[in-house]
């Protein structure tokens, strides 16, 4: 059995390459077209300032979350935060999630967990923190590598 015959087939696959490159170059097409000239590279440099960590963000916590399965995330963290047993803790995960989809760090939310939580959560959010562990995953993705025709050195 493929190790992808284990993923439901209902589950939507996507590239975060082939997703990310439309966006920047639907960003390319309306400052060109605003200009009324091709804006060139410098938009999909520009997209990849602006966008890129939150495009990235956003996916992969379809990816964590079950929504969307993206190729080029570890398969072994597809659906981890539906996972049973997080369920004791499926409210506060949920804050965490939100937090993070806002851009939120790591030590963002633990002062938010100090200030606004009781302290029996504090362990919790700690433990939730390092099974999502965002560090990792701003450093495993870049926008694209040399293998990808037309992509912006950024």
């Amino acid at each position: 059995m493929s190790a992808d015959a284990l993923i439901h087939d209902k589950v939507e696959r996507r590239s975060l390459r082939d997703e990310s490159w439309s966006e920047a170059c639907r960003e390319r097409w309306i400052a060109s077209e605003k200009a009324g000239c091709d804006q060139g590279e410098q938009v999909l440099r520009y997209w990849v300032r602006k966008h890129w960590q939150g495009f990235l963000r956003a996916r992969w916590i379809e990816h964590m979350q079950g929504s969307r399965f993206w190729v080029e995330l570890d398969r072994d963290e597809f659906g981890l935060l539906q996972r049973r047993e997080l369920e004791h803790a499926r409210a506060l995960l949920d804050e965490i999630i939100e937090k993070i989809r806002c851009g939120a760090e790591n030590l963002d939310i633990l002062l938010w967990s100090l200030t606004t939580k009781p302290p029996v959560d504090h362990k919790t959010v700690k433990e939730l923190l390092a099974l999502i562990n965002i560090n990792a995953h701003r450093l495993r993705c870049s926008f694209c590598d040399d293998e990808s025709p037309g992509c912006p050195a950024v």
